[in-house]
């Protein structure tokens, strides 16, 4: 890799070209992806940028600084063929450390601790490029896991799409031809109960990803339809993220979008990646 001004060169494959759908599934036309499909898929960043994202949502959490330690509690002193900790006076009820009822924790957590995984604004725009340009790549996606039986990844349909269908059973027709229902039908086997606490504190279940929608509007009818599928996320182009791209920090989601989102993510990403 060289870097030339605020510009960065990489060595591309070849982006490919790949099938443009309607609503009924049908082919309309073909179109070659951005250069941005067509880099390098850099796992090491992806991760990095993968947690930086995921902590950086996570709030901080700790005990209160005099937690345990409000109290008179002082230790008698010697001779007294007692233990020197501190104690009530008047009561000799130990307080205050950490092996007495009320006492202060040893080492509890807290909220100052740094739980941010930074990192630098360059790298997690190549980062959110290089997870991108996987969902091109058919191994990456097979090794996630998703199973479909579409033969180009990722799906590219009309913009018409995101109007002309409005109702659930539609969307799941359209998904049907396009052989990507069977990926939806293995969220919705796998959802099963969290193992642990967290399965009382409003996350009792736990459903695995599957297929990512990219479209210009969130709000659109047919994000609307797909977005309470199982394991479904929706993303516009100018906000789609490693979160979304890369869940778990692992590479090659199975993805979908719309012929306008497609232009968006090349006007957003191919002005910092060129072709050697």
């Amino acid at each position: 890799m060289s870097k030339v001004g605020s510009t960065i060169f990489l060595l591309m494959r070849e982006s490919p070209q790949v099938p443009v759908y309607a609503a009924n599934a049908e082919k309309i036309d073909e179109v070659k992806l951005p250069l941005v499909f067509g880099l390098p898929v850099r796992i090491d960043l992806i991760r990095r940028a993968f947690f930086s994202e995921f902590t950086a949502r996570l709030q901080p959490k700790g005990r209160d600084p005099l937690a345990g330690k409000r109290t008179s509690a002082r230790s008698f002193g010697v001779g007294l063929g007692i233990a020197r900790v501190p104690r009530i006076p008047g009561l000799g009820r130990a307080a205050f450390i950490n092996s007495a009822v009320g006492g202060h924790l040893a080492h509890p957590p807290r909220p100052e601790k740094r739980i941010h995984e930074e990192i630098n604004k360059k790298e997690k725009k190549l980062a959110t490029a290089s997870a991108l340009a996987a969902t091109a790549i058919r191994e990456f996606v097979e090794k996630r896991g998703h199973v479909f039986t579409a033969e180009h990844v990722p799906i590219i349909l009309a913009d018409d799409v995101e109007t002309s269908i409005a109702k659930v059973r539609d969307a799941r027709a359209l998904l049907e031809k396009l052989g990507l229902w069977s990926d939806i039908e293995r969220a919705m086997s796998r959802t099963r109960i969290r193992a642990g606490k967290g399965k009382r504190r409003g996350r009792r279940y736990v459903t695995p990803r599957s297929i990512l929608f990219i479209v210009n509007n969130h709000n659109s009818p047919f994000a609307r339809a797909v977005k309470g599928l199982p394991g479904v996320d929706i993303a516009e182009p100018w906000n789609v993220s490693v979160l979304q791209l890369a869940p778990g920090g692992v590479p090659g989601r199975l993805t979908v979008i719309t012929r306008s989102a497609l232009d968006s993510l090349a006007e957003r990403f191919d002005k910092i990646v060129l072709r050697v």
